[in-house]
């Protein structure tokens, strides 16, 4: 039903996935002119012009996946999101401002120096050239539906990868099948990024003890063919989402080794991954406090705050 195409993107991850079927297009890539180009070749090679696309439909608020959605909505199309990625994608440098806000001061409690904090939350200044805001014309979520050429698609809610992230579900030639975003990638382990609090004063949201949770259900859910936001098709759901939660398990396992007396979320971050470079150690931190979040979800760690730090140390 859905034709991948795949979309150049200035970031390390490399190509995204655009899918065309008819007039509708998922997730159109980032707002570069690179990206525009070998989108509307995909479309001239389908005798179709940017104009024609009638929907545009996305799967999370990511640069990488809707940038280019203002484009297709000013020539006239509809914009399908969840309410979540709504918000976000409708004032995108708003969005990042308050990530700052939050992470800047959280990264340091953490055990970060100021200095990087404030280094490592500038860095994703430079994404808002590729994701200029859009309006959202209608807001989708579990158990709704969306047309297209003639088919219903099923709307699922995933967690963990991003906020407002959500799944295109349809019958297809493979079976059971639906496009995924970046919730379950073939040859890469998704990360799933930290989130701030979703309102002043909420709490932070635990990302990824709620992912694992979610692929569980995914894993469960008897789709035959998964389409990722990135690299190739997945035609065994299960046997891969297995993949990834086997690996979750085994690096939440190391952390666990390492919390013989209290520890900061950086120390950990350093023992995993080593010297990491500024620019990945979002990354790195989303990951070393998501482990730390799945061991304290279990019971297995105390957790010290103060207003100046985070420890954590195993329970015995």
């Amino acid at each position: 039903m859905f034709e991948q195409v795949p979309v150049p993107t200035p970031f390390q991850v490399g190509p995204v996935n655009a899918y065309l079927a008819e007039r509708t297009l998922v997730d159109p890539g980032p707002d570069s002119d690179e990206a525009w180009s070998r989108l509307t070749d995909a479309l001239a090679e389908r005798d179709l012009a940017p104009a024609d696309i009638e929907r545009v439909l996305i799967t999370h608020p990511h640069p990488d996946h809707f940038g280019l959605a203002s484009r297709f909505r000013d020539l006239g199309a509809s914009t399908v999101a969840h309410p979540d990625a709504a918000a976000i994608m409708a004032d995108f440098p708003g969005r990042l401002d308050a990530e700052q806000a939050y992470f800047s001061d959280f990264f340091v409690r953490c055990g970060m120096a100021p200095s990087t904090a404030e280094t490592v939350t500038e860095l994703p200044e430079a994404f808002v050239h590729y994701a200029p805001s859009v309006g959202v014309d209608r807001q989708v979520g579990a158990g709704d539906t969306v047309t297209v050429d003639g088919r219903e698609l099923r709307v699922d809610d995933l967690v963990g990868h991003a906020s407002g992230e959500v799944l295109f579900a349809f019958d297809g030639q493979a079976g059971w099948e639906a496009i995924v975003g970046d919730n379950v990638l073939a040859e890469i382990t998704p990360n799933p990024f930290l989130q701030p609090p979703p309102e002043p004063g909420a709490e932070r949201p635990r990302v990824l003890p709620a992912y694992n949770d979610s692929l569980a259900v995914l894993r469960d859910a008897g789709y035959d063919r998964l389409h990722p936001g990135h690299r190739g098709l997945i035609d065994d759901p299960p046997e891969r989402i297995d993949d990834i939660l086997a690996e979750h398990d085994e690096r939440t396992e190391r952390v666990a080794g390492m919390l013989d007396e209290p520890t900061t979320p950086v120390a950990v971050m350093n023992e995993l991954f080593g010297d990491l470079p500024v620019t990945e150690q979002f990354p790195g931190m989303s990951e070393a406090v998501g482990h730390l979040d799945v061991l304290e979800a279990a019971g297995r760690v105390t957790v010290r705050e103060t207003d100046d730090a985070i420890l954590y140390e195993r329970d015995e």
